[in-house]
């Protein structure tokens, strides 16, 4: 199928409206993607006509909200090209997938001694419960280091291998840098020496199309809210011969077979030992919307838009006197920047004026950003709604703080 902005831009409401007195330019949609009609419909048709609790349930209602969830499940699994769908537990989003595996896999065989190799370009959710598990065990943390385009020093990342590496976790693409790692090599590497591999791929699945299979990672990690799905719901993916020997993290209800206050208790399989209390069952059927959404649309559609757009927002930004971009010239989704010795923040406080929404900050990546040795960027993020005018807005706007400030 031809691809048509025009018709995708009028299945999501907010891009209709002004903001400043001018039209919205949302370019922040790697901090969280805006929602279409088919998506806000289906979580609203859910509760309005089908919700009740899932699991137990004997009567109408919850024995179809529960095919529902489940369903999602198996469509997540097709998304992915898992094996089966109890590879994929329902999570909050990235952040719990990663803490989920941290606290449940890696608490039960990392030991002191032991090692976990993480990037310098990695999110703090991809950082911070690594080194909390590094902290309880006595394992040692080690860091890629990068090269000054921002790509991963691939050289460093052989020799920090050994035989004591029991975990590479690794984003398949930068939030701020927009780099895509050589996922499937490093895993085919990691795997040699004994080690597993989680991939964050909150940045990559809005993008393109992911195989887990191909990839061949053991973990794999993603958020609804960026494939313009809801927010509070995401997928962990794991290899199921290691789902099924992970210990429970959370305790309560639907995780448990049986309860005694005398024999303890038993738990569920996996994934349903990780689904502890009720879950975001709207959420899940939301989710459900954004992947058809997204899959109708075609993921090679998206991709060869969404390169075209990047390579004219570079060639454009590029033009913008006194602008640093940061990442390499093959990238996914987003464009990180300074413009002279002005503050993200001022920066992105005028380009708001303007109508253009940018992401100012650390972009939850501290470390990046003392690589670069600024204490912040401006990022501008393209989606499968962004068009070239919108671009040119944001480079007019650029130019035009450029010459009020200096």
């Amino acid at each position: 199928m031809s691809y048509s902005v025009s018709d995708v831009r009028a299945d999501f409401p907010v891009l209709s409206r002004e903001v400043n007195g001018v039209p919205l330019a949302y370019l922040d949609s790697a901090a969280s993607a805006q929602k279409p009609n088919q998506v806000i419909d289906a979580e609203a048709e859910f509760y309005r006509h089908g919700y009740a609790a899932v699991h137990r349930g004997i009567h109408t209602l919850s024995a179809e909200a529960t095919q529902r969830m489940e369903n999602v499940r198996a469509q997540a699994a097709g998304f992915l090209n898992a094996r089966s769908a109890e590879e994929l537990v329902f999570v909050r989003g990235t952040t719990e997938a990663i803490n989920l595996v941290a606290n449940s896999w890696g608490s039960s065989l990392i030991r002191a001694g032991d090692n976990i190799i993480i990037t310098m370009m990695e999110h703090h959710a991809n950082i911070v419960p690594w080194q909390m598990l590094c902290e309880r065990t006595g394992a040692e943390l080690r860091v890629i280091p990068l090269n000054p385009d921002g790509t991963l020093q691939l050289d460093v990342w052989r020799e920090l291998l050994d035989d004591r590496t029991r975990l590479l976790a690794i984003t398949q693409v930068s939030n701020v840098l927009g780099t895509e790692n050589p996922i499937a090599e490093m895993t085919a590497l990691a795997h040699q020496h004994g080690a597993k591999v989680l991939v964050d791929g909150a940045q990559a699945v809005i993008h393109h199309t992911v195989d887990v299979q191909a990839l061949d990672c053991d973990f794999y990690a993603f958020s609804a809210h960026k494939l313009y799905g809801p927010t509070g719901i995401g997928i962990l993916y794991v290899k199921e011969d290691i789902l099924q020997t992970m210990p429970p993290w959370e305790g309560g209800v639907s995780m448990i077979a049986t309860v005694s206050l005398t024999d303890g208790t038993t738990y569920a399989r996996a994934p349903w030992r990780f689904e502890a209390g009720t879950p975001n069952t709207g959420g899940i059927i939301a989710l459900g919307a954004a992947i058809e959404y997204v899959s109708t649309l075609g993921l090679d559609n998206i991709q060869a838009y969404e390169q075209s757009l990047m390579r004219y927002a570079l060639a454009e930004m590029a033009t913008v006197p006194d602008i640093t971009l940061y990442g390499p010239a093959q990238r996914q989704g987003v464009i990180a920047f300074n413009l002279g010795k002005h503050h993200a923040y001022d920066v992105g406080s005028f380009l708001d004026n303007y109508g253009v929404a940018v992401r100012t900050g650390h972009h939850c990546a501290m470390p990046l950003m003392a690589f670069y040795n600024v204490p912040a960027m401006c990022r501008a993020s393209l989606a499968i709604y962004n068009t070239q005018e919108e671009v040119d807005r944001l480079v007019a706007g650029l130019k035009r703080i450029h010459q009020l400030l200096g």
